[in-house]
């Protein structure tokens, strides 16, 4: 389903503006439907009451929480159970922030991930998108939401705008909160400069170097480092926001001088921040985590040479929180994760 044949049913069953306003915003913050302060009886008309209960049966069939993995840093992993049996994952973040995803699998198949593994299995709706947020919500609050989940939403653009302008309407999330993954598709580019919501955006660069950016995320599009910072620069310039650029740290592939030379070569006088986060371990990927003073001395040498850097702590790697990795190890031993079935609260 998705967001536009949501609101046409509202419409067809008598709702104005105000009404679908207020549907969709109650169902987005997983609010009870009698919270306001105009109970739905004295507020909806006949006809939209009437069909409230099917409308409302329908989005709680889109997506529930199946399974879910607590971390000692207080995120929480969630294994969300499509209506089609397919199953993605968002991960509730420390201080609000809420990672959803945009696709069952993903097509750029990046070496050091667990989703790319499958393949692009499905496109999500936008109220697939949604509904996760909504699941979120019913746990606690939510007030980021980062597109960082598993697939890669450039892929999905339609989708991921249309649950972006919700999220940033109804869903009452500030506009730099809404944070937009890309491996650097130059249609996001195009179509993220002319949405009526314009998230911040973040760039998964890895390397300054083509060849070893070929080889890490091969089915990416075939732009250079340099034309990627130059995409992203026009963007953070036009939306009033700066880019959030992301390095998964490697062993040995990434984190050596020659790339801190690169780093200062692509980024200096950019508007940017440089995300730098030790890989979350994947069994077979071929990679490893460097030690934490290696990640804290890249860190540090970048930030005196003028590179705004932050190093991340990449939340929930006590319960393996890379993306895919719960999907993957539930499908293979479903008793090593935890059942939670949430009822999802009636939207009226």
């Amino acid at each position: 389903m998705r967001i536009h044949e949501l609101k046409q049913r509202l419409r067809q069953a008598g709702a104005g503006p105000s009404h679908e306003h207020r549907f969709l915003r109650t169902w987005l913050r997983a609010q009870p439907g009698n919270s306001a302060k105009r109970p739905p009886e004295k507020f909806f008309p006949a006809s939209l009451l009437a069909a409230l209960p099917a409308i409302e049966a329908d989005l709680a069939a889109l997506a529930r929480i199946q399974l879910v993995d607590a971390g000692e840093d207080g995120s929480e992993r969630l294994l969300v159970a499509l209506a089609d049996g397919q199953t993605v994952e968002s991960v509730l973040l420390p201080r609000e922030g809420l990672c959803v995803s945009s696709q069952v699998g993903c097509a750029v198949g990046c070496q050091f991930c667990m989703t790319g593994r499958s393949g692009l299995l499905r496109q999500l709706g936008s109220a697939e998108i949604i509904a996760q947020v909504a699941l979120a919500r019913a746990r606690r609050p939510v007030r980021k939401v980062v597109f960082m989940g598993m697939g890669e939403p450039s892929h999905n653009l339609d989708n991921v705008m249309e649950a972006i302008e919700l999220l940033g309407t109804a869903g009452n999330i500030g506009h730099k909160n809404l944070v937009f993954s890309t491996v650097g598709d130059p249609r996001a580019f195009e179509r993220l400069a002319r949405g009526q919501v314009k998230p911040a955006l973040a760039l998964s660069l890895h390397t300054t170097r083509a060849d070893l950016r070929k080889t890490l995320l091969p089915r990416a599009p075939d732009l250079s480092p340099e034309e990627l910072v130059e995409q992203c620069e026009s963007y953070a310039r036009g939306s009033g926001y700066p880019i959030q650029y992301q390095w998964t740290l490697l062993e040995g592939v990434n984190d050596g001088p020659e790339e801190i030379e690169g780093i200062v070569r692509l980024l200096s006088g950019k508007w940017g921040v440089l995300n730098m986060i030790p890989f979350n371990e994947v069994e077979g990927a071929g990679f490893s985590r460097p030690a934490l003073e290696r990640c804290k001395e890249m860190a540090r040498t970048l930030h005196q040479r003028g590179i705004l850097t932050k190093l991340r702590h990449s939340a929930g790697q006590d319960v393996d929180g890379g993306c895919g990795q719960l999907r993957a190890r539930a499908a293979a031993s479903p008793a090593q994760v935890r059942f939670v079935r949430r009822p999802t609260p009636s939207v009226r």
